[in-house]
């Protein structure tokens, strides 16, 4: 079985790395929206609990995922229901939304990265995630981004490898 790879991988125009994903999602931008910012919504699909002071210069606080230190980041930019950005152990992720039509919503996520090597690792690590949050979007029960050993993640980070994605740094709960 061969992984189904939906990120790419580019080098900004400021020379950044990074891993971008899009989806469409049949749902208004508002709906879409509040997949991104409300932290019950973000426990569906994201890695961590985050909880959001959504406001240039707020702060994220994140916490619960088992493989990383409780941790905060900072709000970069808001334009609701458009775009947000932020910072989170040393990458910044963006999310813009686009709306189609008054009932579909295009979704990307952007995830700047501080160092290369982490490409193929967060690239795989997002499959799992939005996998999720496709779930969730359709209305379906997924088990998501902690699915843990039943997780398709080995399989999608070796496919990323084995595309030439930049790899080799540490995987939290992993690597010694």
């Amino acid at each position: 079985m061969t992984a189904d790879l939906t990120g790419t991988f580019l080098t900004l125009d400021d020379g950044r790395p990074a891993v971008r994903f899009s989806r469409t999602y049949d749902h208004p931008v508002e709906r879409v929206w509040q997949f991104v910012t409300d932290a019950d919504e973000l426990a569906h699909w994201f890695p961590s609990r985050a909880d959001i002071d959504l406001r240039p210069g707020g702060t994220i606080k994140f916490g619960g995922d088992p493989n990383m230190e409780d941790s905060t980041g900072r709000v970069i930019a808001v334009d609701e229901p458009r775009h947000l950005s932020f910072e989170w152990g040393g990458d910044e992720l963006r999310f813009d939304l686009e709306a189609l039509d008054d009932k579909r919503t295009r979704f990307t996520l952007t995830n700047v990265l501080a160092a290369e090597n982490t490409a193929a690792r967060n690239g795989a690590g997002w499959e799992v995630c939005l996998a999720a949050l496709d779930a969730h979007a359709r209305g379906e029960r997924f088990e998501g981004p902690h699915a843990g050993a039943e997780a398709p993640w080995k399989e999608i980070y070796d496919g990323y490898v084995s595309v030439g994605v930049p790899s080799g740094a540490p995987v939290p709960g992993m690597d010694a």
